[in-house]
């Protein structure tokens, strides 16, 4: 086994795929991460927006919660329709697509890219928020330690699907348990102490109100406070990455990481109001996140705190495993459909979407610089990408029920079937309208703090979509043939040799010429009339000779004067004369070329061979054949 097997893991057949499938187990750590973290950020999201009221903020965290957690058994009810319905995953750009149109599937798809590519970034910046708060030292280090993560939980990613799900249960459960204990703790003591319980810690001092509540900063506070809800669609859009029974698995998973998730919402809430939690100035160099502090105050900084902290940054810095898992599906089935390069629907060794993961590797480690990994900086971005590809996921599914109750009445359609099914659309229209509201009020809220760049993003992702199945379309409309092969009037090529001196390399590719045709052409570009006179000096005698003796025709060799000293264009002009003068025949462009046996050597050489391959690839007529012949040069 080599090194890089050692590394990665050995490649994986094909056949080993329905083994890289997982149960509800290890599905809540590969599917459900994003949604299980916001935990972690959503609250927090929101009672930053509540600083300027001071104290009162710890007041209003509770009633946002409960609206938000009513929101999310709404979208949570809903999407545990669309599982069943479309059993192949896609999620919401599949519902769109085949309900709404391509149009609006593209849509849904360039909302759930952006949602993906920002949970990544939102999650390892709060994940590493939450190390500064337990290790305050590492202040200084927040884009190092964010980008030193992105590159692990990338590695993971590209070993496998069931790699990845598998790693993260330990820190999973840790998060989970460790949280769920800290609140049951809390909740205890605030009631044996009549709803007044005294902090271990006691939090640092709420700033003093500089502002009044108001309608507009309540809004705002929701809109942030929204972001706890995203991750919920990413079960329903990776329904294959379950073992059978898929549908079944996904349900139960979809159903567990939303309890898991209202339950620590609504418990941090009540702590938060019960404790005085207020949130801080992430930019302070004493900066706390909420969770460090409403740990602290209820169980003291001993070595439980720490262990609840490590769960809760571990689980929010790997939350961004979950876009790693369905990023790549997503952009495979957009390849599928000629949205995306074709390169992005291919598996990789193990059995992963290669492009996929590397691409929103990259894509999430601009976004991290951009916004020097600070949480709050990218939340405002958040949330509407997943409010955009829940409002048209919903929309479709309305859609999808009412296809479903336009033929008439059989003796198999019975009325309890189209009752169910009206229940259902009933249920899907409420979905809509809900996510649609809340999708008006962040992008109203959000507007200027930055959700003008969402705006802006997720057209030009519609935009590469739609060129991209046109460029497809094009090529597939110049490549498709209904004429069967012609057998007549074949031709050897005219055969140009490009040559710069006589050597090993050339020697060889001449020889591989006389092989094709007797109509050979060396053509020497004289740049250097010094290295032109050499090439002809030695023609005579180690070309002409032993080819006239063989009794085989001799080529010719031609000189292209170049007085400014240019390459490709003088040559071009000799190989279009030629194909000019032999009209019919094809004119085949052998290229002798130097492969080095080392990766320095590639250092060594001008590459000039390279740039005319590629510029004989580029130039666009037809008639001109690219053959390269290489030589390999022995390891040294």
């Amino acid at each position: 086994m080599t090194l890089y097997d050692r590394i990665m893991g050995a490649p994986l057949a094909t056949a080993d795929e329905a083994k890289q499938t997982v149960g509800p187990l290890a599905g809540i750590p590969m599917l459900g991460l994003d949604a299980l973290s916001s935990a972690a950020y959503g609250p927090e999201a929101a009672l930053a927006i509540l600083l300027g009221i001071g104290a009162l903020g710890a007041v209003y965290i509770v009633p946002i919660t409960a609206i938000v957690v009513a929101l999310l058994l709404i979208v949570f009810v809903s999407y545990r329709q669309t599982i069943p319905a479309y059993p192949g995953g896609g999620g919401s750009y599949t519902v769109a697509r085949e309900n709404l149109g391509v149009r609006f599937g593209l849509l849904a798809a360039a909302s759930l890219m952006v949602d993906y590519i920002l949970n990544v970034a939102v999650g390892i910046a709060a994940g590493v928020g939450a190390l500064i708060s337990a290790v305050p030292a590492l202040h200084p280090y927040v884009l190092p330690l964010c980008l030193g993560i992105l590159v692990l939980i990338t590695l993971v990613n590209l070993h496998g699907v069931r790699e990845a799900g598998v790693a993260f249960v330990a820190p999973t459960y840790l998060f989970v348990g460790t949280l769920g204990l800290v609140i049951l703790l809390g909740l205890a003591k605030a009631a044996l102490a009549g709803g007044h319980p005294v902090p271990v810690e006691v939090p640092a001092a709420v700033p003093v109100a500089s502002t009044g509540v108001g309608f507009w900063l309540l809004l705002r506070a929701f809109a942030n406070g929204c972001t706890a809800m995203t991750g919920v669609e990413a079960i329903s859009n990776g329904i294959p990455a379950f073992r059978a029974p898929s549908v079944s698995n996904a349900k139960r998973t979809l159903a567990a990481v939303v309890a898991i998730l209202a339950v620590l919402l609504i418990g941090i809430a009540l702590l938060c109001r019960l404790y005085g939690i207020v949130a801080d100035d992430p930019d302070t160099a004493n900066y706390q996140s909420v969770l460090s502090k409403l740990t602290a105050a209820v169980t003291g900084r001993g070595p439980f705190y720490y262990v609840t902290m490590g769960g809760v940054i571990a689980v929010v810095c790997l939350s961004a495993n979950t876009s790693f898992a369905d990023f790549p599906r997503l952009c495979r089935l957009l390849a599928l459909d000629n949205h995306l390069p074709y390169t992005f629907a291919s598996r990789s060794r193990r059995l992963v979407n290669a492009s996929g993961i590397l691409a929103l590797a990259v894509m999430s480690a601009i976004l991290l610089v951009a916004f020097g990994g600070v949480t709050d900086r990218l939340v405002p971005l958040f949330a509407i990408g997943a409010f955009g590809a829940f409002t048209l996921s919903q929309a479709g599914m309305v859609m999808h029920w009412r296809s479903l109750g336009r033929p008439p009445a059989t003796e198999c359609d019975r009325p309890a079937d189209r009752g169910s099914r009206g229940a259902a659309l009933a249920i899907n229209a409420i979905g809509a309208v809900a996510t649609g509201l809340v999708l008006l009020i962040v992008l109203a809220t959000k507007f200027v703090d930055g959700a003008w760049v969402v705006l802006l993003l997720i057209p030009a992702l519609f935009f590469v979509f739609v060129r991209v199945q046109a460029h497809y379309a094009f090529v597939r409309e110049q490549t498709d043939c209904a004429v069967p092969l012609a057998v007549t009037d074949l031709q050897p090529p005219v055969v140009a040799v490009v040559m710069r001196r006589w050597s090993t390399i050339t020697r060889n590719a001449l020889r591989f010429a006389l092989s094709m045709s007797d109509d050979i052409v060396a053509v020497h570009v004289n740049t250097d009339a010094e290295e032109g006179r050499h090439l002809a000096a030695k023609w005579g005698r180690f070309v002409e000779a032993p080819l006239r003796e063989g009794g085989h025709a001799v080529p010719r060799l031609l000189l292209v004067e170049s007085p400014y000293r240019l390459f490709l264009d003088p040559l071009f002009d000799t190989l279009t004369r030629l194909a000019d003068e032999n009209p019919g025949r094809s004119v085949a462009v052998v290229v002798p070329e130097l492969v080095g046996g080392r990766w320095s050597d590639y250092l060594l050489h001008n590459q000039r061979s390279t740039a005319l391959k590629g510029a004989l690839l580029l130039h666009g007529d037809q008639r001109l054949v690219l053959v390269n012949v290489p030589w390999r040069l022995a390891k040294h």
